[in-house]
């Protein structure tokens, strides 16, 4: 019995240490759906939500991957694995909300008077069930201090900051994070600069979460100055506060192709 015991538990640290090899932090099955359905037009990207719903079971095997993981598994990877691996979690688990409703023409259409897509359980992640607002504002910004985040994690609207064509993986995070950020500061659809006004108009992604953008003294202009700034001149006036700064309408239809 105790030869069989011990067989048992062997079996068992085997089938986990194999789980923990076999994850695909390169997240390729992702990479290849966005590839395939996502256009990005500067900092706009549209998805085509129609085509996606003929490769469900790539994608929710793709997310079923990724509801596996455990907490133990998770805690045990480096902090840019931990961070790529949560905001392609947000961004995938968006995209199966919105098919799951589809066609709708905003995200928030899901949701109604007293309840909102964002606070909907409908996955499994790190061992519990879990809505989009979890991953966000409970794993996100409460165990990561970084801004940039959210020009990453895509709200499946039209104002959302670009959903990129490929998966966010560790050994290129901070590049996919920088190249974001600037695509969508320097889309003068939702973020502008005058110089001859001198007036800065930001998206309102920056105001909702300005306490982020702003800490250790920082202040948005401190953001925003070098990658909006076409010219280092631009880019000083801005970081004097020299400007006049308005934050624009956001536009939540969805981000269908």
């Amino acid at each position: 019995m105790t030869r069989l015991f011990a067989l048992v538990l062997l079996l068992l640290m085997s089938a986990d240490r194999v789980q923990t090899a076999t994850f695909d932090h390169e997240h390729g099955v992702w990479t290849e759906l966005l590839q395939q359905y996502v256009t990005n037009d500067g900092g706009i990207s549209q998805v085509d939500y129609r085509a996606l719903l003929d490769e469900e079971v790539k994608l929710n095997g793709y997310l079923e991957s990724l509801s596996r993981v455990s907490r133990a598994e998770f805690d045990g990877w480096t902090e840019d694995q931990r961070l790529a691996f949560l905001i392609n979690a947000y961004n995938g688990f968006t995209v199966r909300l919105v098919m799951d409703h589809f066609p709708v023409k905003s995200i928030k259409d899901i949701g109604g008077w007293f309840s909102s897509p964002w606070k909907k359980r409908f996955f499994q992640l790190l061992g519990d069930e879990r809505h989009l607002d979890d991953i966000e504002h409970g794993m996100i910004r409460k165990d990561f201090d970084e801004p940039r985040i959210y020009f990453a994690v895509n709200c499946a609207a039209t104002g959302c900051p670009p959903l990129r064509a490929e998966a966010y993986v560790a050994a290129r995070l901070d590049e996919q994070l920088e190249d974001n950020t600037r695509r969508f500061l320097r889309d003068t659809r939702r973020n502008r600069y005058s110089a001859t006004e001198p007036r800065l108009e930001l998206s309102s992604v920056m105001d909702w979460y300005r306490d982020d953008f702003t800490k250790n003294g920082q202040s948005l202009h401190d953001f925003v100055a070098s990658r909006m700034g076409a010219t280092p001149a631009d880019a000083e006036a801005i970081v004097d506060r020299k400007v006049r700064m308005r934050f624009l309408d956001y536009d939540w239809s969805l981000n269908n192709r």
